[in-house]
């Protein structure tokens, strides 16, 4: 019985990698590793059949039992942590000390190309280690509109983002979570590879901007600023500073990058299209109303 470990369990990606996996025919059992198990059970009451165990990135005290008797590990990281050394490799030795082999990484689209970002990092790391991966490399997260972008767009009604005209490629996450588990469930066949996995759309944050007016009251705009400016201004709104220069690397570098190339790979895995930006505002509507 294959025995999966969850990081990132009550997260956006982590929630639809575990929603997949417990609606699957995969014979084995899934662990959500969670800070508090309680209110993990009243997030996944739809899944009885879910384990759980205490896990915590930043204290890896929690490792050791979180990952006994684990075959194979999906991995993600936090956005405010890019300390690979600090957070990751303390991490990664103790799951190779508990005896697992196989893990299945949440990186982005293009990690082997950019050498300052901590998935590029941790992919090197990983491999250095003698773990078998598979490397999934999604693009820009259409879930950024409602999660790291939702505050300015609720309560100022604007976008603010050093990012310029720059392109983006835009994947809704329950794309992501579905290639994931299906990646685990059929990890020899994806072994020591790495996959990029994108939405068919390409569009720059004015665009989107437009997408989303058709589709909530009153207007959103879009604000571009140079890098200096936007960290400044959040950190007087408190983001952490991890979390900011993470943010000015993955939206101004692609501003001096060639647009990102469209994958077909959910297509040709799943048989289905992937998420269109309008489908995913439609859907989720109710998010962008004050």
């Amino acid at each position: 019985m294959k025995r999966i470990f969850i990081t990132g369990a009550t997260g956006n990606v982590g929630y639809e990698v575990i929603r997949f996996l417990c609606q699957s025919d995969t014979p084995g059992r899934v662990i959500a590793g969670v800070r508090d198990e309680a209110k993990a059970r009243e997030l996944f009451h739809d899944f009885p059949s879910l384990g759980y165990r205490i896990f915590d990135f930043e204290k890896a005290d929690t490792f050791p039992a979180a990952f006994q008797e684990v075959d194979i590990l999906f991995l993600l990281r936090p956005p405010h942590l890019a300390q690979v050394e600090k957070y990751f490799r303390p991490l990664l030795t103790e799951a190779q000390n508990a005896g697992i082999e196989r893990i299945v990484f949440l990186s982005v689209q293009g990690a082997e190309r950019s050498r300052i970002i901590p998935h590029n990092q941790i992919e090197k790391l990983i491999q250095a280690l003698g773990f078998q991966y598979i490397f999934l490399r999604p693009s820009y997260f259409m879930q950024n509109l409602t999660t790291t972008l939702l505050d300015d767009i609720r309560r100022h009604r604007r976008i603010v983002l050093p990012a310029g005209k720059a392109l983006f490629n835009w994947i809704d996450v329950q794309n992501i979570g579905e290639v994931a588990a299906r990646l685990i469930e059929s990890f020899d066949a994806y072994r020591n590879r790495a996959i990029e996995l994108t939405g068919t759309e390409n569009a720059n944050f004015a665009t989107v901007v437009d997408l989303l007016n058709a589709h909530t009251q009153p207007p959103v705009q879009f604000l571009n600023i140079n890098p200096v400016r936007f960290y400044w201004l959040k950190r007087q709104s408190g983001m952490p500073q991890g979390l900011i220069l993470v943010m000015i690397m993955l939206h101004f570098l692609p501003r001096w990058q060639k647009p990102p190339l469209v994958s077909d790979f959910y297509k040709k895995l799943t048989g289905k299209e992937p998420t269109t930006l309008s489908e995913f505002l439609r859907r989720e509507k109710a998010w962008f109303e004050q």
